[in-house]
């Protein structure tokens, strides 16, 4: 399979520039070459290059490659730029390093070591791309703070689209901190009522008695304290959306009569004998597994069918690692600009240690990771140690590689790859990513050693999304 890109090298030395475009001629690429400064800057500003290789000691130049860094980053800012550094220009590789350059290999270098580092470069370059791509499309559809380009998401977006104009129930379950009050805003901005007030109510943070008088009202006398009347949630919501967050909480005893409601479309306040009409659109979340909620006797099934007219199952973090890199470069922005700190992004070690873990507090624990990443970072780059975990959380402890011995390398190698794709559900490109190996590469090796995927269990969430 021919690889994509355009690569320029630039090196004084035509036995180094030689063996490069030989080397990545022959894997796809197509490479351009240069001998000095002054040929390199000539060749980017004549065209657009996707990866930059360049020599630091080059001779028309004092500062070398350096120069050429900055200049490719102020003309395309997502080019990316590998520096080869010889003997004793660690120090200069460390700078470069800082002003933009994705990473430096020492001279001598293998072959495999260069086609490794511009795979993940190039493959780096790609994401950055697709996610600005992403995020301006989504943009445009008014709910650009959900993002995710894994399939999983694709299917919300285009459910949120599908439904957004109607006034269908829906029912958005999901771990806690995977977006799901993202995901009923996207509804309700998106909806015919986008222009009417989006009321939200916790159903778990009220206590149990003073639900029914928040959702319906009351009137004066109703109780001890109801010293007037009061609106409640459903009246403040007319002609707009309510929210009920945690649905699977709310007390049984008032689960009758929100099905009521939301039948007859009429609500009476606590203490009145007059009724109202009930025009809202009714979304609900929850963290629980319905069904199990009702084997345990905590929701009723009727109010359970006539909430979940659409259902949206949203995947945890750990289900969908193909979102990684968009989340992080999104957060890492969002924080970067916040706090106006000068940094340039994350070393290869701190995304490594973004991938392993398992982030059991799904999206939320990522952002709130991230920030404090950007507030604590002493260099230009954010490292591992500025991360508020191991790279090992106690729940992915099980899931660590185990080599038993006396395997060869071959051996290993299926097993790393069987286990990686046993930990992404079967998800190919997070696999790749995680491995730090280009798609196509990872698709021969798979081939290779006929390696089964594991299939992915979201199928069944799916459907339940489409229902």
């Amino acid at each position: 399979m021919r690889k994509e890109g355009r690569i320029l090298v630039v090196d004084d030395e035509p036995s180094i520039t030689d063996s490069l475009r030989l080397l990545l001629g022959l894997d796809g690429y197509k490479v351009e070459i240069a001998s000095s400064i002054t040929a390199a800057r000539a060749a980017v500003e004549r065209q657009s290059f996707d990866l930059v290789l360049t020599d630091l000691q080059l001779p028309d130049d004092r500062q070398g490659g350096l120069s050429l860094l900055r200049a490719v980053k102020e003309r395309a800012p997502d080019t990316e730029v590998i520096v080869i550094t010889g003997h004793g220009s660690y120090s200069e590789a460390v700078e470069a390093t800082k002003a933009g350059a994705y990473y430096f290999v020492e001279k001598p270098f293998e072959g495999d070591q260069i086609l490794l580092l511009v795979d993940k470069a190039l493959e780096r370059r790609r994401l950055v791309s697709e996610s600005e791509s992403f995020r301006r499309h989504i943009q445009r559809r008014e709910y650009s703070s959900i993002i995710g380009a894994s399939k999983a998401m694709q299917m919300i977006y285009e459910t949120i689209e599908s439904i957004a104009k109607s006034d269908a129930n829906v029912l958005i379950i999901g771990e806690s901190g995977t977006g799901k009050e993202l995901i009923a805003n996207a509804i309700h901005f998106n909806s015919l009522r986008a222009e009417k007030e989006f009321v939200k109510v916790n159903c778990s943070a009220l206590p149990k008695e003073l639900i029914e008088a928040e959702l319906f009202g009351y009137v004066k006398g109703a109780f001890t304290g109801a010293i007037q009347n009061r609106q409640g949630l459903i009246a403040q919501a007319k002609g707009g959306s309510l929210m009920l967050d945690e649905i699977g909480e709310m007390p049984m005893e008032l689960q009758p009569k929100l099905l009521r409601v939301l039948e007859e479309r009429r609500f009476r306040p606590v203490g009145s004998t007059e009724t109202f009409e009930a025009d809202f659109r009714l979304i609900c979340a929850t963290n629980r597994e319905p069904r199990e909620a009702i084997k345990e006797g905590m929701m009723r099934e009727d109010l359970f069918y006539r909430v979940s007219t659409i259902t949206i199952n949203v995947p945890p973090l750990r289900e969908r690692a193909e979102d990684l890199q968009l989340l992080t470069d999104y957060f890492f922005q969002k924080f970067k600009e916040k706090y106006t700190r000068p940094l340039q992004g994350f070393s290869q070690q701190a995304y490594q240690r973004v991938f392993a873990h398992r982030w059991p507090g799904n999206v939320r624990e990522l952002q709130n990771a991230i920030e404090r990443a950007v507030l604590l970072a002493k260099g230009a780059r954010i490292e591992p140690e500025d991360l508020p975990f191991s790279g090992q959380s106690q729940e992915g402890a099980a899931d660590s590689f185990y080599v038993p011995p006396n395997m060869t390398l071959e051996e290993i190698e299926k097993l790393v790859i069987e286990q990686t794709l046993k930990r992404t559900q079967g998800n190919k490109q997070a696999a790749a990513q995680i491995l730090g190996i280009y798609r196509p590469r990872l698709y021969s090796k798979i081939r290779k050693y006929k390696i089964q995927i594991p299939r992915e269990p979201r199928k069944r969430a799916k459907k339940s999304a489409a229902a």
